[in-house]
């Protein structure tokens, strides 16, 4: 299995869609058999998750994420753990050992305050998202 975290020297990164790097696990046997940090090359939002399937990725462990980003990942088939924070490493190996709870609840709280708006008055071009309504 494939697994990706949202990360930033060795943590989880707070905000999916402006996450510079992904640390990617290939796992096998409850174990992790290889990683590999990778950058995202500027893509936002939408398009992670786009990203994340070429690579064959089936779960993403991240910390806040918002409603529209969370649809990009269900329909790409990408398992979804959000709220995580600590050092990646960590959350991948409790995820394998079946100890990571699973809380896809959407935290869009980026945005409020943000430009003068709240979560869901925008439209994607206002953010370079390329697809998804507030992610």
């Amino acid at each position: 299995m494939k697994i990706a975290v949202t990360y930033e020297n060795g943590d989880i990164f707070q905000h999916f869609g402006h996450t510079a790097q992904f640390k990617i696990y290939s796992t096998g046997d409850g174990k992790i058999l290889s990683s590999e940090v990778i950058g995202t090359h500027g893509s936002g939002h939408g398009a992670l998750a786009g990203l994340l399937h070429s690579l064959g990725v089936q779960t993403l462990i991240c910390g806040g994420i918002g409603a529209g980003a969370q649809a990009a990942l269900a329909q790409a088939g990408i398992q979804l753990y959000a709220g995580v924070t600590g050092p990646a490493d960590d959350a991948v190996n409790a995820l394998l050992a079946g100890a990571l709870p699973q809380s896809a609840q959407a935290n869009c709280d980026h945005h409020h305050g943000e430009e003068g708006h709240a979560c869901g008055e925008h439209g994607c071009g206002e953010h370079g998202c390329g697809g998804s309504s507030c992610s």
